[in-house]
């Protein structure tokens, strides 16, 4: 199992751990309600170092990030970010992942921890046709990078005292690669898997320990406070963002999944599974997947059946769990046809007992 260069930061403090991805990863601190709340009211930091990283760079880099992802990137630009998937050429998902543009011949991909083997496989796979050379044009340099998610809505105002370059009013979505706690070449993005605003940032493992020591310095004043895997969930479902594994995964397609607006089909890109995507909408899906809360008291989990008032099994329960800040149980759910409507009533089978519940649109959590 591999450590991250933060691991000894996280035993020091106390944190449960656990196995996640092949990594020894933080599931937990002073508890999972509590770090969720940090991160909503405040400022909390995440240890991100098991996600994956590749480089795509050369003439042909924008062809092929193009192709082998469902989102436009005609649309970014020097410095923008975008949220996208990789098709997997039978109509699933090979994984979800962040597309940032450095220029128009350099890109870096962001892949999950759990899916970085298969990622770069898949990425190896496609590069021929551009006549990518991988160790040159491509380049897997996962292990070699540390990353830190610092979120909630005090985040980026705590940070910016760790540079000069005015970072709290970037744009959603964006990154800059500057001077961050005197550590050169820093990438700081406005992105995160929380929807409570803030930041990642990524450096060299050798500029690790420094970067961590300085974040929480700077945050001290802002009652910032590590957060691990448990909340991470538990913030992530409120937003009603998926989860590769629970609710998209190899037999899922973007439409099914409601990531039709991460999926372009604009005449000038060509991309793997277009055809096949464009079928779908037009002529629609079985299932969709979608969001809901219950009103019975019931804490729903993935795999849990789902049912009409007639007892039918209508769908199944992908992500599922107690909200930190709505004290309601939360989900999402794939469901069948006519059972997609916000506020149709739906009942979540647990132990043997149909407990109410009803269909919301995303995010679960509205703060307004």
């Amino acid at each position: 199992m591999k450590n991250t260069p933060f691991t000894k930061f996280h035993i020091e403090a106390g944190a449960k751990m656990v196995p996640f991805a092949g990594y020894n990863m933080p599931v937990e601190y002073t508890g999972i309600n509590d770090e969720h709340i940090t991160v909503r009211e405040k400022a909390g930091v995440f240890d991100v170092s098991h996600m994956g990283e590749f480089w795509v760079t050369g003439p042909s880099a924008f062809e092929f990030v193009q192709y082998i992802t469902s989102n436009d990137v005609a649309e970014l630009f020097d410095g923008k970010i975008q949220y996208s998937c990789f098709p997997n050429g039978r109509g699933g998902i090979v994984d979800d992942l962040l597309v940032y543009r450095f220029n128009a011949e350099k890109y870096l991909l962001v892949v999950n921890a759990a899916n970085i083997e298969k990622d770069w496989n898949w990425c190896m796979a496609n590069a021929s046709r551009f006549g990518l050379v991988t160790g040159r044009d491509l380049v897997n340099s996962s292990d070699e990078i540390a990353q830190l998610a610092v979120q909630g809505p005090l985040a980026l105002k705590a940070m910016q005292k760790l540079t000069t370059v005015p970072v709290e009013d970037m744009e959603y979505y964006t990154f800059r690669v500057i001077e961050f706690a005197g550590i050169r070449d820093v990438i700081f993005s406005t992105t995160g898997y929380t929807g409570a605003g803030g930041c990642e940032l990524y450096v060299k493992n050798a500029d690790a320990e420094s970067l961590w020591t300085a974040v929480f310095s700077a945050g001290e004043e802002y009652g910032i406070k590590p957060i691990g895997l448990g909340a991470r969930d538990t913030l992530r479902l409120e937003m009603g963002f998926c989860l590769y594994g629970n609710d998209i995964n190899d037999d899922t397609s973007p439409i099914e999944a409601g990531l039709g607006w991460i999926t372009r089909f604009t005449d000038h890109k060509d991309f793997i599974d277009k055809s096949l995507l464009i079928k779908q909408k037009d002529e629609g899906v079985s299932r969709k997947l979608r969001g809901f809360v219950m009103i019975d008291r019931g804490i729903p989990r993935q795999h849990y059946e789902v049912v009409n008032s007639q007892g039918e099994i209508i769908g199944e329960v992908t992500s599922g769990t107690m909200s930190p800040v709505m004290k309601q149980g939360i989900g999402m759910a794939y469901l069948a046809k006519g059972n997609w409507k916000a506020d149709t009533e739906i009942f979540i089978r647990i132990r043997n007992k149909d407990l109410k519940a009803r269909i919301v649109n995303l995010p679960i959590y509205n703060k307004s």
